[in-house]
């Protein structure tokens, strides 16, 4: 067990608030997912953090995972109850922010799950709107399949 995660347990033991936020608005789990912490996450879950606990700026754990490109913890904070097509103060969806930073796996991961591809941003753009021309048509592939499946 690494000494980050001792030092977590025992805060939680001594009933330290796990879902405590910075002046931004961010928890432990905002950060754990930013830095892709898979470890730290489950451990912050595991004592009732909250998953779709949104920032300052309307950003979900999920969006900070699907942000960094780091598959597997969007896919656990799927599994742990993580809304999908949550947006933020923005309109962006976790979708959206994977395909602003252009990670295919996450965005072709989330939209697998299920995730809306038509959600609107506050600026009018869909997820295709924000794609790159070269990344557009792996997005049309993948949601084609979601519907044929």
């Amino acid at each position: 067990m690494s000494s980050v995660i001792s030092i977590m347990l025992c805060l939680l033991f001594l009933s330290a608030n796990v879902d405590l936020t910075t002046d931004a608005g961010r928890t432990a789990l905002h950060y754990a997912a930013s830095k892709g912490r898979l470890n730290i996450a489950e451990t912050l879950i595991a004592h009732r953090a909250n998953v779709n606990k949104k920032d300052k700026f309307g950003c979900t754990p999920l969006h900070r995972a699907a942000s960094t490109g780091n598959a597997e913890l969007c896919e656990y904070l799927l599994e742990e109850g993580a809304d999908i097509d949550a947006v933020d103060k923005l309109g962006q969806s976790p979708l959206m922010h994977a395909v602003i930073c252009e990670d295919r796996g996450v965005a072709l991961l989330l939209i697998r799950h299920g995730a809306d591809v038509d959600i609107e941003d506050k600026e009018g753009y869909t997820v295709l709107g924000r794609a790159s021309d070269s990344f557009r048509p792996a997005l049309i592939d993948a949601a084609k399949a979601m519907l044929e499946g």
